[in-house]
């Protein structure tokens, strides 16, 4: 069963606020909502475990009140009795990781009556990410009031987990505050084949992935309509696409590839 507006038919370009505030303080409170308007999370949590056997809490956010203590509590010891973890500790670097379904047995009984049971969590998916010697362990809760996740928010977590992973990686590596717009210029200076755009075409692109319209970036540009669809028209063409949807996927195939989490 599916939740009230859940999309059942996603484009790559609705994480993109998530990935955007990447590196931004309000990144916390961007990736839940992008989560809950995507998924129905309640509750997201993230643990960054070493291969040294290291583990600690990162982010904690959402509606579970005790998410702190259960964070400091996982990080302390029950990371190394997480059935998840010989299936983490297998994983690649870079290569995103989607952890088995959530089922109740999985779990030692004392592990169960602290991190769902008193925390009323009922249902939980996740997805990893190594880069280098750190595993970012990605946790997606819903409590009892939300139910269970359903078959079509379960489909829309798998399709943007990859994408998700990479920014948490991203976001816990990197200390600068850049705006949106910059860390665009960024990827579109670097990246090809962004970078195989012409300064006009690469321009109203990343105008496209801010969310204007082309109306809006004629006047942000002070160029024509005109102008500005036949710029969007020859972008697309250099790119082999014919979608805002497929260029939203291009950003973020090149945000997940290793370049961009070294």
């Amino acid at each position: 069963m599916r939740s009230h507006g859940t999309p059942s038919n996603p484009a790559a370009g609705d994480v993109t606020p998530a990935v955007l505030a990447v590196g931004r303080p309000d990144f916390p409170n961007v990736l839940i909502d992008t989560l809950h308007r995507q998924a129905g999370v309640g509750h997201c949590m993230v643990f960054a475990l070493t291969r040294a056997g290291a583990a600690s809490c990162l982010l904690d956010v959402g509606n579970i009140p005790t998410g702190g203590d259960l964070g400091a509590a996982y990080a302390g010891q029950f990371h190394e009795s997480d059935p998840n973890r010989d299936t983490l500790f297998e994983g690649e670097d870079s290569a995103p990781i989607m952890l088995p379904s959530f089922a109740p047995r999985m779990y030692g009984a004392r592990y169960r009556k602290i991190f769902f049971k008193d925390s009323d969590i009922v249902d939980k998916c996740a997805t990893a990410i190594w880069v280098g010697d750190t595993c970012y362990y990605v946790n997606f809760y819903r409590i009892t009031a939300q139910g269970r996740f359903g078959d079509a928010e379960r489909a829309r977590l798998q399709a943007i987990a990859p994408a998700i992973g990479a920014s948490v990686a991203r976001h816990f590596q990197q200390a600068t505050t850049a705006a949106p717009e910059q860390n665009l210029a960024a990827l579109f200076a670097t990246r090809a084949p962004l970078s195989a755009l012409t300064p006009r075409e690469q321009e109203v692109c990343r105008h496209i992935l801010l969310g204007l319209s082309s109306e809006a970036i004629s006047q942000a540009l002070g160029i024509s309509l005109h102008s500005t669809l036949t710029y969007r028209k020859r972008a697309y063409e250099r790119l082999g696409i014919s979608s805002q949807n497929e260029l939203f996927g291009i950003v973020l195939r090149l945000i997940a590839g290793p370049e961009q989490l070294n």
